[in-house]
């Protein structure tokens, strides 16, 4: 009987390395799929490719790792007008393709935010990952913000911080 209790806390505690589904971040943020063929006809005003560093985990006291639960966070700033995220890849600190968290282009409302999650035992990252976010909009709109909130809590230890996306075009 203990045995199996054990054998079953420990398979409810392990954290599953499942693809997040796009489809929940999209319900989240009140935003919807759109097809490539619709996309495809859209008139493109103006995008951008960001860079968004992301830390998996960390390392303190030498070589001891502290790992990390990470928020991509896109943030439509413009208060009328709309965003296409037509891609959130994931890429590991050699510069892997880890996941795409987007295989569907996702409409972004006014003000709304769009979030993708890292869980901490997710260490595929590495101390170097990084996402590379794509957005467009069919007419001029002021620019989102995209960040990562990193968050770590073990023992009686916090450790919480965010890096800002920088616009590579």
């Amino acid at each position: 009987m203990l045995l199996a209790t054990v054998t079953a806390l420990i398979t409810l505690s392990c954290d599953r390395q499942q693809r997040p589904s796009n489809e929940s971040a999209v319900e989240r943020a009140g935003g919807s799929l759109v097809s490539k063929d619709a996309f495809d006809k859209m008139e493109k005003a103006t995008g951008h490719r960001v860079y968004v560093p992301v830390y998996s985990h960390v390392y303190h006291m030498q070589d001891n790792v502290y790992n990390l639960t990470n928020t991509l966070s896109i943030r439509n700033t413009d208060d009328a007008g709309e965003l296409y995220i037509t891609a959130a890849k994931y890429y590991d600190t050699k510069g892997k393709l880890v996941r795409d968290y987007v295989d569907q282009t996702v409409r972004l409302p006014p003000l709304a935010t769009l979030e993708y999650i890292i869980g901490v035992n997710d260490t595929t990252g590495g101390s170097g990952a990084n996402f590379i976010v794509e957005w467009m909009s069919d007419k001029t709109v002021s620019e989102p913000i995209i960040e990562c909130v990193m968050i770590g809590t073990q023992s009686q230890q916090g450790v919480s911080f965010i890096s800002v996306g920088k616009n590579l075009y």
